[in-house]
């Protein structure tokens, strides 16, 4: 099972992060963090690295579900999303699994939930 799925896109970089953020947007999903891993890198360790963003999205109506049904789950939120510019050109764009990351949790509650946040991310994820 892989941990992702994802999209490759023919268009710029800054188009990709507002289609995936308005698509994110459609299904019920807030940016919570968004982290610049080109300027931390380049702040921090002075090394070039290419255009790649990690987006911390949040669906509080699924997110609260989650809590309510594990109370540990919040080692595992917000749903990574990233946005990388690939050397062809093309930007990827690419969203964690939930049900391969919360495998390990032995809660049927939670793998429903799990399975609902995968469809809707799948969704935005074929939107672009």
């Amino acid at each position: 099972m892989s941990y992702f799925f994802s999209k490759k896109l023919v268009m710029n970089f800054e188009n990709a992060m507002t289609r995936i953020t308005e698509e994110l947007k459609k299904e019920g999903f807030g940016i919570l963090t968004e982290i610049d891993v080109k300027a931390t890198l380049k702040k921090k360790l002075d090394v070039d690295f290419r255009k790649y963003t990690i987006l911390g999205a949040c669906n509080p109506a699924f997110a609260y579900k989650a809590l309510q049904a594990e109370p540990h789950i919040g080692t595992m939120l917000p749903c990574n999303v990233i946005v990388q510019e690939l050397a062809d050109g093309k930007v990827e764009v690419a969203a964690v699994d939930p049900l391969a990351s919360m495998q390990a949790i032995q809660n049927q509650e939670l793998q429903a939930i799990a399975k609902e946040i995968q469809l809707k991310l799948k969704r935005v994820i074929g939107q672009l």
